[in-house]
């Protein structure tokens, strides 16, 4: 297995995982999130693909069929007039097929972030991960993250 940038060949396994990542969305918060619905066009993702700033990461086998995405944004903090001036990794999307769930894949991704925001002088790394995902939040537990702050709702 490798982990790499994401590039054009990679199009057709990234809209798979997100089809994968909306389903459970959709599936926990349907209030919310559309089912059958694509969350980017080819055109977006190949614009994020070459994005310094919003770096798509992927986990391939050796035939390089992805395995697992992150989808990750800088954030600049160093001009702000209330933060420290720091630099931060924000995680928006990370998904692991569920073909390829239990083999180390999404530790593979996570482990990539964090080089790729420690070699970017990064003071942390932070994600949001929704609560009809006890999978998701038992997998960040186990990577050591800890709660930054919590997004509480009330629906009307």
């Amino acid at each position: 297995m490798q982990v790499r940038r994401a590039c054009e060949k990679d199009l057709a396994g990234v809209h798979e995982l997100l089809n994968q990542v909306l389903a459970v969305h959709a599936a926990g918060r349907p209030d919310i999130f559309r089912a059958g619905t694509r969350k980017y066009t080819d055109a977006e993702l190949l614009a994020m693909f070459e994005d310094d700033t919003h770096p798509v990461f992927v986990a391939v086998d050796d035939d390089g069929a992805v395995l697992g995405h992150a989808f990750c944004e800088l954030q600049d903090y160093r001009r702000s007039n209330s933060w420290q001036p720091i630099m931060s990794l924000y995680i928006d999307d990370i998904c692991v097929d569920e073909k390829s769930r239990g083999q180390h894949v999404g530790t593979a991704l996570y482990q990539h972030v964090i080089d790729f925001a420690r070699e970017k002088g990064c003071h942390n790394v932070t994600l949001n991960v929704w609560e009809c995902n006890p999978g998701a939040r038992a997998f960040y537990d186990a990577m050591g993250m800890t709660p930054l702050k919590t997004c509480l709702e009330q629906v009307l």
